[in-house]
């Protein structure tokens, strides 16, 4: 009986123990709570890459097209070799380094060696959601990363060296648009958010008034093709132009709709913004043709859609499809009298009105998205929502920030690489032609 009675005890005993223990342990060290299992949207992955491949597309062939047809037929092939080349250097650049500088570190002005190698980007056996997610933001910006060198190309087209403009090229996209890309899109930018957000939801500043501006120094330091004022220097091919025209109008859609990283409604509203901005600027040129000179020309639509499809970029998510028509409409007007009022007051050869296009019609569509932005599709609200002149303000700083770091680099890489290795050349190359003199090669052979 003594024995039963010590054994019940006992077992009792440890039953509190336990259950005392179990207590204890669920309150000093409770059980993890479940990890959260993150799944890649295929709709929205989808959506990406075949935004990234429409925004390659407007390199080449859309790109390497519209100033191919621009150029007179002995530069042809030096045109669309600018194109397809920076295609393959930059994009093994953007991997090398690029992506890093313009979206790694902490620091709110200059890049981070985050991602070095793809570091962080590749494959690692995680959560495929992760690494395939920062995989889509690097190829996508890539594309941003090869386009925006190549419009600087029309400014200098038809006289600058090929040798040249790749080592330029590969500099002014370290030096100058991975800075301002860090600037505007990275969350450690200084203009990404606080006191001086700037909205610029697909590019005008990090793309269109980079590239716009250094196109005007790279004109001005080059200076103008020979015969330039005298000789008639008419586009050879506007076939080409108006294909390639048509190939940036689509592949836009990919740019600024992609832009909003999903297929949700903000995706939907650039793209229908997008393509009003674009048939608006098609109508104020052709109409200021129209008034102008009697009759609208095919190079008048074709450079008008692209002033729209520039004006309307910083804005597409900011802005609503009505406001679109009205910032294509402005920049069909202010850009032609860019590329001709401007540019002939002043006499400098930007050869494919690479500035008149992309530096005037980006800092337009800068400033009013500031003007337009309304809150409805979650920006801040702009000068006639709000009434107040704040972010137009920031708009401007950004124009001005990106101007003259622009302008500064592009400048000093411009005489470095002229007194080291030549920036035009020669005389008797250029009257020759750059496809032979620069590639062995003819865009057009007749038997």
């Amino acid at each position: 009986m003594k024995f039963k009675f010590i054994a019940a005890a006992t077992v009792f005993a440890m039953m509190s123990l336990f259950s005392l223990s179990t207590v204890h342990a669920q309150e000093e060290d409770p059980s993890p709570a479940p990890v959260e299992v993150v799944e890649l949207d295929s709709g929205n992955t989808a959506w990406m890459l075949t935004s990234s491949a429409l925004v390659l597309m407007m390199t080449a062939p859309g790109l390497a097209l519209f100033y191919g047809g621009l150029v007179r037929k002995k530069n042809i092939l030096s045109v669309m070799m600018q194109c397809v080349f920076l295609m393959g250097m930059m994009s093994v650049l953007w991997a090398i380094c690029g992506y890093s500088f313009a979206f790694g570190g902490t620091n709110p002005y200059i890049g981070g060696t985050d991602f070095i190698l793809m570091n962080q980007v590749l494959p690692d056996g995680g959560n495929d959601a992760i690494w395939a997610t920062e995989m889509i933001r690097f190829v996508f910006q890539g594309m941003f990363f090869i386009i925006t060198p190549g419009l600087i190309c029309g400014a200098f087209a038809e006289r600058m060296k090929f040798s040249t403009m790749c080592v330029y090229s590969a500099l002014w996209g370290l030096l100058v648009y991975c800075p301002v890309c860090h600037w505007v899109w990275s969350d450690a930018g200084w203009l990404y958010s606080g006191k001086y957000e700037a909205l610029d939801f697909a590019g005008g500043t990090v793309v269109h008034i980079s590239s716009g501006v250094s196109a005007l120094v790279c004109a001005i330091v080059l200076g103008k093709r020979l015969g330039f004022g005298q000789a008639p220097m008419p586009p050879h091919n506007l076939t080409y132009t108006c294909i390639g025209t048509a190939l940036l109008w689509v592949g836009w859609f990919g740019f600024n709709a992609g832009s909003a990283g999903a297929a949700d409604a903000a995706a939907v509203n650039a793209f229908v913004a997008t393509h009003l901005a674009a048939a608006a600027g098609v109508l104020a040129w052709s109409a200021m043709e129209w008034f102008k000179h009697g009759r609208p020309s095919v190079l008048g639509a074709c450079s008008g859609a692209v002033a729209g499809l520039v004006c309307i970029t910083p804005a597409a998510g900011a802005v609503n499809p009505i406001h679109g028509i009205i910032l294509g409409l402005a920049a069909g007007v202010v850009c032609f009298f860019g590329c001709t009022s401007i540019k002939n007051k002043f006499g400098y050869d930007d050869s494919l009105d690479a500035f008149g296009v992309h530096g005037i019609g980006g800092m337009l569509g800068a400033v009013l998205t500031g003007v337009f932005a309304t809150s409805e599709l979650g920006a801040t609200g702009g000068l006639i929502e709000t009434g107040e002149f704040g972010q137009t303000l920031n708009q401007i700083i950004s124009i001005v920030a990106t101007a003259v770091l622009a302008i500064i680099v592009t400048f000093i890489l411009l005489k470095i690489l002229d007194a080291t290795m030549g920036l035009r050349v020669t005389q008797e190359e250029e009257l020759q032609g750059l496809d032979v003199t620069q590639h062995g090669e003819e865009g057009y052979i007749f038997l």
